[in-house]
């Protein structure tokens, strides 16, 4: 095996619980992101356009779309005799069989893949953010400062400090603390979630914790790299970087895709983000089909009008529907005179005639006030909407619904129906 010098470790196998019914049936990293995008195609893009050429991709939560859509790596150019990407889901060693119990013992599961390589370097990397960075830049960081662990952080609001792993750090931007979602943040210097580590410096401390439950980077390897010595660096990133990792957050990532600049642009030629393309026929507009400040993507019919969204491929938008603020996803079909406004709607949806979709007043949802907030409806895939039905706002539906599942043809604001089997 060639030795590399910097191999990347991506963790794709996160539930993605707070995106609710978007994540029943499939891995947040999998979920469509900006039309024909899938959210784990800006790391492994970043990987190849950082000259990254070895992945390991650790998956666990209903791998399956994730690892048809990464399949041997082809749109990323990662389809390699040597490196390339491999999928690392969990295995049955001979003396036991164990899931991921946290990301640095997911990472630790695999250290004779990571051996193979004998790399210098480490990168670690989560599934689940919306970012462009060239590793490249960071290498040369923690290169240059001799640093046993880098650490790619940015600065947050203040009060958003809490939420994140904290670093104090010195002018040289030596790392003398970390905090991980302290109640009292010293610093609004946030992790990112993105290592590099000296090879040995990740070995020693993942041997050495690993009988630790639920072994986590955040919580226990960099506290203990911290406190045995070793030399811990910050990175200062200053673009654009998302944890789409809530329903508000993933909404609002898509809709700054079709500001008129958007904050972060999809269609840099010097930074593309790649991704598994499928053949599909042309979009067509029909003769009445207005489009205003929106992605719509390949194979989509439009006979009804789309201010503001997102729009994915083979979704069909039936005459005299208007969608507003909306993100629609793969094969959707909306049926005519709709009404959709501030929705979520998944895969493979048909929503019926008539519907109207983010209405009325917004209340508190009964289920997961936490998730299914933020003004928005949401449907997870595979679900179906019967005609002239009228929901509102804080709402989900996930599953085939019918007429009767809709007393006096609603869904209130704050009201669920999740069918038998379905995840909430």
């Amino acid at each position: 095996m060639v030795r590399k010098e910097m191999i990347a470790m991506l963790l794709a196998g996160g539930q993605g619980s707070r995106l609710g019914v978007l994540t029943a049936g499939v891995a947040k990293p999998a979920v469509a992101f900006g039309g024909k995008y899938r959210i784990i195609d800006f790391p492994l893009s970043n990987c190849i356009n950082s000259g990254i050429d070895t992945v390991g991709v650790l998956t666990q939560y209903q791998p399956l779309r994730l690892n048809t859509h990464i399949g041997i790596g082809i749109p990323w150019d990662l389809d390699r005799n040597n490196g390339g990407v491999t999928i690392l889901p969990p295995y049955e060693k001979s003396a036991s069989s164990e899931w991921y119990t946290g990301t640095a013992n997911a990472i630790f599961q695999n250290m004779n893949y990571m051996e193979s390589y004998h790399p210098k370097y480490v990168l670690i990397l989560s599934g689940d953010h919306i970012y462009k960075m060239d590793y490249e830049v960071m290498l040369g960081f923690h290169k240059e400062n001799h640093a046993d662990v880098t650490i790619a952080t940015m600065p947050v609001p203040p009060e958003e400090a809490g939420r994140f792993g904290i670093v104090i750090a010195d002018e040289d931007k030596k790392i003398r603390a970390f905090e991980e979602k302290p109640a009292e943040p010293r610093s609004n210097l946030a992790s990112m979630g993105i290592y590099i580590f000296s090879w040995d410096a990740l070995k020693e401390a993942l041997c050495h914790l690993k009988d630790q439950s639920g072994c986590d980077f955040g919580k226990h390897v960099i506290p203990y790299c911290h406190e045995t010595g070793r030399n811990l660096y910050a990175y200062e990133f200053n673009g654009y970087w998302k944890d789409v990792g809530t329903l508000g957050s993933y909404w609002e990532a898509n809709m700054e895709l079709v500001d008129l600049i958007p904050e972060f642009n999809l269609y840099e030629e010097y930074w593309k983000i790649y991704t598994k393309s499928d053949i599909i026929e042309p979009q067509y507009f029909s003769p009445e089909a207005v489009v205003e400040k929106s992605i719509v993507g390949e194979g989509a019919e439009i006979s009804g009008r789309i201010y503001h969204s997102v729009i994915g491929p083979g979704v069909i938008i039936g005459a005299g529907t208007v969608v507003r603020d909306s993100i629609i996803m793969k094969d959707t079909v909306t049926g005519r005179g709709c009404d959709i406004s501030r929705a979520i709607i998944a895969e493979n949806c048909r929503i019926g005639n008539n519907v109207a979709l983010g209405v009325g007043e917004e209340a508190q949802n009964r289920l997961h006030a936490d998730i299914y907030a933020f003004g928005l409806a949401t449907v997870g895939e595979d679900s179906v909407i019967p005609d002239g039905v009228s929901v509102g706002k804080n709402t989900a539906i996930s599953g085939v619904t019918s007429g009767d599942d809709y007393p006096d043809g609603m869904l209130p604001g704050g009201e669920v129906i999740i069918k038998a089997g379905d995840a909430v």
